[in-house]
């Protein structure tokens, strides 16, 4: 009798432990069952889906959870059926996607697997979807891009300064996707910050009406080059714009990445969003079965928004120093990358701008978004609103996704 007793006894010593050791949080999953399913528009060879693996990746195996991907995913019903498969085959209790044609595709398998959260990036529809899991989130961006936009002016101002060209020739080419907001609150505020060192500065911009088209980018680049800008910078996703810089011998400031490898003779600085951060936000309030951020904005303090080390065999002298300067600014308030004071529309500062903010079909402007002379940039929601067509940057086309 004895003996069964002692082995009763270890039996129920075995399970206490094995329960402790499987106990689960929040959403009834133990950390090391939970899977993140992530959805990509396109795959590594895009410069933008690239920033999001590799913070995807190492924010999984920081963290301890299971990582899924689905890559070359289009903004259509296969963004639906590929969170479908994620949740039913693959078992995931988080799903993210990273393009803005996913949202609407995204929110219907939020409608109907109510226990599963879903993160999306750039959207802007969570905070009036109602959906308790169903989240947006984007970073500020635009101080990133404004940095660049330093760089790209001191660059500026150093072949002004070697007879290159003068003052009132010193023109900047982007690459931009589509027309809209997104794209145009990264260009402006790009070239707000070449114009806050290189006051003399105009831009030209092209669209190609694609987020990932290396031969479209790179014609749109050349087109740039050839219609007088002395630098180019882009909101597209392929090396095409590098490319066709390097080529020509002529300064680029890239984005989501370094291109320092494959163009050593132009590259300058690149802005990102770092996801990471963001990553491990959301995979621990579903550990933790906290709430996630209907709407999420990292920032440059929250280190969601950072940039590549400085070329500076090719930057300008003292650009580094100037962009940690200009930095500290932001962060302490002193610098507002959408200041009103710094920019006119049709020759006018604004006091007041309706923005839409909040999502329907015809776009109805709904927010007064200026508040004390300022832009309020992604305060009312994550993803960009800021759709203005400000005083020296030209459109040479439109291309509406």
């Amino acid at each position: 009798m004895k003996k069964l007793l002692a082995l009763l006894l270890v039996a129920v010593m075995m399970l206490s432990v094995f329960t402790a050791c499987g106990s689960k949080k929040g959403n009834d999953k133990a950390e090391s069952d939970l899977k993140v399913g992530f959805i990509f528009l396109h795959d590594e060879n895009s410069t933008y889906d690239k920033n999001f693996i590799d913070a995807a990746k190492a924010a999984c195996d920081a963290m301890g959870v299971e990582y899924i991907q689905k890559t070359q995913i289009p903004e259509s019903t296969a963004c639906y059926d590929a969170a479908v498969e994620l949740i039913e085959v693959d078992g995931c209790d988080l799903i993210f996607a990273d393009s803005f044609g996913h949202e609407s595709f995204l929110m219907q398998a939020a409608e109907e697997y109510t226990d599963v959260q879903f993160c999306h990036a750039t959207g802007t529809q969570a905070h009036t979807a109602g959906l308790d899991n169903f989240h947006n989130a984007f970073a500020h961006i635009y101080q990133g891009r404004y940095l660049a936009g330093v760089a790209a002016g001191m660059k500026l101002n150093e072949m002004i300064d070697a007879g290159e060209f003068t003052a009132e020739e010193a023109k900047m080419g982007y690459v931009g996707a589509f027309t809209f907001a997104e794209v145009i609150s990264g260009y402006t505020s790009f070239y707000l910050g070449a114009k806050s060192v290189c006051p003399t500065v105009t831009m030209d911009v092209k669209f190609t009406g694609s987020w990932y088209d290396e031969q479209l980018e790179k014609e749109a680049a050349v087109a740039l080059i050839e219609g007088g800008c002395k630098l180019i910078s882009q909101h597209a996703d392929s090396m095409g714009a590098p490319t066709a810089c390097e080529n020509a011998g002529v300064p680029n400031v890239s984005y989501n990445g370094s291109t320092l490898a494959a163009c050593p003779e132009t590259f300058i600085v690149s802005s990102r969003i770092n996801w990471e951060p963001y990553f491990k936000y959301i995979i621990t309030c579903v550990q933790d079965g906290e709430a996630i951020d209907t709407d999420w904005a990292g920032t440059i303090e929250t280190e969601s928004v950072v940039l590549t080390d400085v070329n500076t065999d090719v930057a300008a002298e003292g650009t580094v120093e100037k962009i940690e300067e200009v930095k500290a600014d932001i962060i302490a308030g002193n610098i507002n990358v959408f200041d009103t004071a710094n920019f006119t529309v049709g020759g006018e500062t604004l006091t007041s701008y309706m923005a839409d903010v909040d999502y329907d079909d015809a776009f109805t402007p709904d927010t007064e978004v200026i508040e004390n002379g300022i832009f309020n940039e992604s305060k009312f929601r994550s993803g960009p609103y800021f759709d203005l067509r400000i005083d020296g940057i030209t459109l040479l086309d439109e291309n509406y996704g």
